[in-house]
């Protein structure tokens, strides 16, 4: 059992007050070599630790998830190139264009299909294989978007979109897409609804995830994303709530699974790097002395250096 939490870099320097559970892991668990990084790669510290866990190899901003999500979606990926299409809103104001977490939009899949088909003719237009997998997940299939390094989602959420768009010639048909979309749905019957309702309106896409599909090689691997909204839309009682949910659903669980000698492992990812941990046996009199002797440094002193 691999354990991958995304987003546990704390927005307030005293979150999380405690955590049993991870003082445990700090204390008994062995570190293993930290995935040195930053804030400024284009695929974020938990994609690559899925990605590592997978035994996937790429470039910076070039991990394959389009395909393997597509294929999740029910539907044939072959052996073409595909790119992750996520509908978003994108804000423009004195300081750039800063896109909204697309989970804000709250799209249902009748909203997200009526939208999807406004720009399907243009892809195809373009020479692109254009389909539909969930409200958040469309997919475009072309030779150019294999190997094209492209930004995560996560690393562009309410930041200036400008550092974070790809440069290579071969986005150029997408720069061009992504103009024509915004130009179709700026004044679109659809959005007009939408704001009349109190929604924010669909006006543009990200590309994300391009590549062709990979083998899975490594261990089973499971990703816990509670911490993602509350991280990326900057609220910190919202992310302290989720992980004290954290707390008690997953992390406990795992160190109660350690303790019973099954082989777990936990990774945490921050906006810059990443810190893995993997339960070691410790026989029975070891484990009754160790819980006699003081308790370990405040777990957040970690998650402050991801």
């Amino acid at each position: 059992m691999h354990l991958v939490v995304s987003h546990c870099t704390p927005l307030t320097p005293l979150a999380p007050r405690r955590s049993t559970a991870l003082d445990h892991v700090l204390r008994h668990w062995q570190a293993l070599p930290r995935a040195a990084a930053d804030a400024t790669t284009l695929t974020p510290p938990h994609e690559r630790a899925i990605a590592d866990a997978l035994g996937w190899q790429s470039d910076d901003g070039a991990l394959p998830w389009a395909a393997r999500l597509a294929h999740q979606d029910g539907i044939e990926v072959g052996d073409g190139a595909w790119g992750l299409v996520t509908p978003v809103h994108a804000r423009v104001g004195s300081d750039g264009v800063h896109l909204a977490d697309p989970e804000t939009l709250s799209l249902d899949a009748a909203s997200s299909r009526a939208f999807f088909d406004v720009l399907r003719p243009h892809f195809e237009a373009a020479g692109f294989r254009f389909a539909w997998g969930a409200p958040l997940r469309w997919y475009a299939s072309h030779p150019s978007l294999q190997g094209l390094a492209t930004a995560s989602l996560d690393r562009v959420v309410g930041r200036n979109v400008d550092g974070w768009l790809p440069r290579q010639a071969a986005a150029r048909a997408l720069r061009g897409l992504q103009n024509e979309a915004q130009m179709l749905l700026h004044d679109h019957p659809l959005n007009a609804a939408r704001e009349a309702a109190g929604a924010l309106p669909v006006n543009s896409f990200w590309l994300s995830g391009c590549g062709v599909v990979q083998a899975e090689r490594g261990t089973a691997v499971t990703l816990d994303e509670r911490l993602r909204s509350p991280f990326l839309q900057a609220d910190p009682h919202a992310w302290d709530a989720a992980w004290q949910a954290l707390e008690v659903e997953a992390l406990s669980p795992l160190v109660a699974a350690g303790e019973r000698g099954d082989a777990v492992r936990l990774t945490l990812c921050g906006e810059g790097a990443s810190a893995s941990f993997q339960a070691r046996p410790r026989p029975a009199w070891r484990r009754l002395t160790e819980r006699l002797a003081p308790p370990p440094a405040a777990s957040h002193t970690l998650l402050t250096t991801l």
